[in-house]
């Protein structure tokens, strides 16, 4: 299944991919170093490296895949008419006259302190696809908000 990204998003798992490769020969090092120390059945520092090793390898294995299937999203293409994918999203809560902005991502490009929340959540889900003026209900665990689109950008 492709997992689609923004270009920023896969510059930055690129690097985290980088950056978890670089640790491979620390690794291994901990490992010579705890190897050298005796028996193996009762060293402690030695299977901790070997479990440090093993998450790290998942964690890489995890990053190539989800790299190598990744689509990039064409930017170029989007637009303001409706709330789409890479959208910033000004909404009014109409019960209390908030407003907040978010910009829609990718699941793996999410995150609240910046604002980025998932394609996947339910006001995300809400608002995709409805125009500036529009008023959507968005079911949340407390109920049901009312929230009306003030502005859309790229």
């Amino acid at each position: 299944m492709a997992t689609y990204l923004t270009q920023e998003g896969y510059n930055k798992k690129m690097e985290e991919l980088s950056a978890l490769e670089a640790q491979r020969p620390l690794i291994k090092q901990a490992i010579a170093e705890a190897r050298d120390k005796g028996d193996l059945s009762e060293n402690a520092e030695y299977d901790a490296a070997k479990e440090a090793q093993g998450m790290l390898e998942m964690k890489i294995a995890k990053l190539k895949e989800l790299v190598a299937s990744a689509r990039i999203i064409d930017d170029s293409k989007l637009n303001t008419e409706e709330v789409q994918l890479l959208n910033k999203v000004t909404i009014r809560n109409i019960a209390n006259g908030a407003q907040m902005a978010y910009t829609i991502v990718t699941e793996s490009e999410a995150n609240f302190k910046e604002m980025k929340i998932s394609s996947t959540t339910p006001i995300a889900k809400a608002l995709i696809g409805h125009r500036v003026g529009d008023r959507v209900q968005v079911q949340v665990p407390a109920g049901t908000m009312d929230f009306e689109i003030v502005k859309i950008e790229i």
